[in-house]
């Protein structure tokens, strides 16, 4: 046995801590790696059952090979010679076998090549370990919130970036397109996050979190509304531009609960922490319906809504709909750029085409001119 004193405990110890690999775990990998390392130096390769023991109270490590007693030796690697076996075991016989330290007197022995070895195969069984961690933590918070800290920002192209994220024992990595657009990510930073999905594509798996998913809004939801929680209050649909605006459709079974009412809070309390989450992006709470005409009357707010006339495909087709609205409502309808009107189709699943009254009328009068 060779003394090797705290020093391996200690590395044990620390890859424990900071990585959340078992000591005894590490232990076996310096094993696996001085029989690998051993079997490598030694002339006879196929030396099989040899196994290294470490003593914790001691702090030694030995190696030990199996060798069969014989009368006479023909492979020292296998074999061992009764005299030398009896002087171990005085009743030995010819045919048993024993487990025999085949410890070098001096670990330096293995040389530079035996070393190399023991350290690519540690190496590499902590690489399978950590990725391991990574895939159980993972499974363990896929698709929950989780709070973590911005540790750095990678720099991946012109104009992409990716943020890492301290989750605790792992990291988060958010790419460019799950970033909330216009905001500044500062190392440091405290940040809520949603654990969308993990990459195996590399040498370690990556988790990787977003911001821009909208299944983090249901989320903030759940946490700041009790009713959502408890289900009280189900969330129905999310339409959600990252950054700029949301729409919510909510409803509730229970006749005594306002479900908008619900959400917002009483002096928007609820729905402010939600914003503040997301940085002051705009929350449209909708009140959902199963008459689809009052449900995209409710997903075009805070626009008024004149009329809704529906139009569906025979064979359960593509579902379009047709609003009317004041002319001075148009713009709000449609929203900057068609968000309103774009994320309300979103919401709802029909087509939305908008019109203003006098839009429809003139349609009309035009219409009923060319019939006469």
């Amino acid at each position: 046995m060779i003394k090797i004193g705290d020093k391996l405990l200690e590395a044990a110890e620390e890859l424990e801590r900071e990585r959340n690999i078992p000591q005894e775990e590490f232990i076996s990998y310096v094993c696996d790696a001085i029989v690998a390392a051993y079997k490598k130096k030694v002339p006879d390769h196929d030396v099989e059952g040899v196994r290294a023991i470490f003593d914790a109270e001691t702090g030694e490590i030995g190696i030990f090979a199996p060798k069969e007693v014989v009368e006479e030796v023909g492979n020292e690697y296998h074999e061992i010679g009764l005299e030398e076996a009896r002087d171990l075991i005085p009743d030995v016989t010819i045919g048993e076998v024993l487990e025999i330290e085949v410890t070098p007197a001096d670990f330096s022995e293995f040389g530079r090549i035996a070393a190399q070895t023991a350290k690519q195969l540690i190496t590499q069984r902590l690489r399978e370990a950590e990725k391991e961690l990574i895939k159980k933590e993972f499974e363990a918070r896929k698709g929950t919130c989780t709070t973590g800290q911005i540790e750095r920002i990678e720099v991946v192209g012109d104009n992409r970036t990716n943020v890492i994220i301290n989750l605790g024992r792992v990291e988060g990595c958010m790419p460019s397109k799950e970033q909330l657009p216009g905001d500044s990510y500062r190392v440091g930073n405290r940040v809520r996050v949603y654990v969308l999905e993990l990459r195996d594509s590399g040498r370690v798996p990556q988790i990787i979190v977003s911001q821009a998913h909208p299944e983090l809004v249901r989320e903030l939801f759940e946490l700041y509304v009790p009713e959502i929680e408890d289900g009280t209050v189900e969330i129905k649909s999310i339409a959600r531009e990252a950054g700029y605006r949301t729409k919510i459709a909510v409803h509730s079974e229970d006749p005594d609960v306002d479900p908008v009412g619900a959400c917002i809070g009483t002096r928007g309390v609820r729905i402010q922490n939600v914003v503040a989450e997301l940085r002051n992006e705009k929350i449209d709470v909708i009140r959902f319906s199963t008459d689809p005409v009052d449900y995209i009357s409710n997903a075009l707010s805070p626009a008024r809504i004149e009329t809704v006339a529906l139009y569906e495909e025979e064979g359960g087709g593509s579902k379009r709909a047709e609003v009317i609205v004041p002319d001075d409502q148009l713009s709000l309808a449609i929203g900057r750029g068609g968000q309103n009107v774009r994320l309300a189709a979103k919401l709802t699943t029909w087509k939305i085409d908008i019109k203003s009254k006098s839009q429809a009328d003139g349609s009309f009068k035009m219409a009923d001119s060319s019939k006469r």
